[in-house]
């Protein structure tokens, strides 16, 4: 595909970019995408606002074109560019832009409806996949008619009256079932193999368990857990998997710090003590996440002395002391910080 549009280009430039839509758009089904990424394809594509509206499923799904999902616009306008989902049917796929359609455009809406009816009937009749990626997007669509999340849960698997969404890296989402009441397995969900869904050697924030009918929110918890979360190595220790239902007031932080805020002095700070010594930060971290100076020493695998050494140098980098309480709270809160820096969202 990649050679024929390479070919293509070197004659008509529309008809290439039109064969990259296309190829675009197969990449995705292949992929077992879900309809908010379908949507989200289009408006990338043609750089401007593209919406699904099914009436009958109650599905109403609208992208910006830098990505983010928002469906709080008003209703779709008449000159926009449209193509049902079923001829004459009031279902279909929009581009907010006034027509006539050029050929990138017409491409665009034309692989959209296409792949949404793939979708559809994939997650709606058929066998898919006990993982598949669009009935878990279905789920936890908070949009969604309750019965048609409750028929996707059902084919997922998901039985058990409770449930909780696991956040992963890169807007995974990962839906665990809870047998019972109160059932909460953290011993299983460490993020040591042969655990459930939270378990894996990457990072992961665990949402609250729900009835199933409440996931979305237990999804947009776990999506808030997963900014806590660090790689785990030199320059970004800390936990790898994170509960929510375990951050308290630090979930507060989450909503003031995203891609756009600046770093307040104390982060500021932290980055230039991690310059500056290959252990600074790790060394920090335990101080900040262990019961005593003794017990980060253990944690360091270093001898209590060495630990009050390094301590001493940090303290001098950081410009405000770390062995006392409130020193201690101050530079849990700058981790905190750094951790939401590092992963916006």
């Amino acid at each position: 595909m990649r050679e024929l549009a390479g070919r293509l280009a070197a004659f008509d430039a529309a008809a290439a970019d039109a064969v990259q839509v296309i190829a675009y758009f197969d990449r995705l089904i292949e992929g077992r995408a879900g309809l908010e990424a379908l949507v989200r394809g289009a408006a990338v594509l043609s750089g401007c606002p593209a919406r699904l509206v099914d009436d009958e499923r109650r599905l109403r799904v609208r992208v910006e074109p830098d990505g983010r999902r928002r469906d709080d616009a008003g209703p779709a306008d008449d000159s926009w560019l449209r193509l049902p989902l079923a001829p004459g049917g009031p279902s279909a796929v929009w581009l907010e832009r006034a027509g006539p359609a050029g050929a990138v455009d017409a491409m665009v809406l034309e692989r959209l409806a296409a792949a949404v009816r793939v979708v559809l009937d994939r997650t709606r009749g058929g066998s898919p996949a006990p993982d598949d990626p669009a009935l878990v997007e279905t789920v936890l669509d908070a949009s969604a008619h309750a019965l048609v999340r409750l028929a996707a849960a059902r084919r997922l698997g998901l039985t058990a009256p409770l449930a909780r969404a696991v956040a992963l890296p890169g807007g995974v989402a990962r839906l665990e079932p809870v047998p019972g009441p109160g059932a909460r397995p953290r011993q299983e969900n460490d993020g040591r193999a042969g655990a459930g869904p939270a378990a894996r050697d990457g990072r992961a924030g665990v949402g609250p368990v729900v009835p199933l009918l409440e996931l979305p929110a237990s999804w947009a918890a776990a999506r808030t857990a997963l900014r806590f979360t660090a790689d785990g190595g030199e320059q970004d220790p800390g936990p790898r998997v994170v509960y929510a239902d375990e951050l308290g007031g630090l979930a507060v932080l989450a909503a003031a710090v995203g891609p756009g805020t600046a770093p307040v002095p104390d982060v500021e700070a932290l980055e230039r003590a991690g310059a500056a010594a290959r252990w600074m930060l790790t060394t920090l971290d335990a101080v900040a996440s262990c019961s005593s100076l003794r017990a980060a020493a253990v944690a360091l695998h270093v001898h209590h002395s060495t630990l009050q050494e390094r301590l001493a140098q940090a303290e001098h980098l950081l410009g405000w002391p770390v062995r006392e309480p409130r020193g201690r709270l101050r530079l849990q809160l700058a981790l905190a910080l750094r951790r939401l820096h590092r992963q916006p969202g």
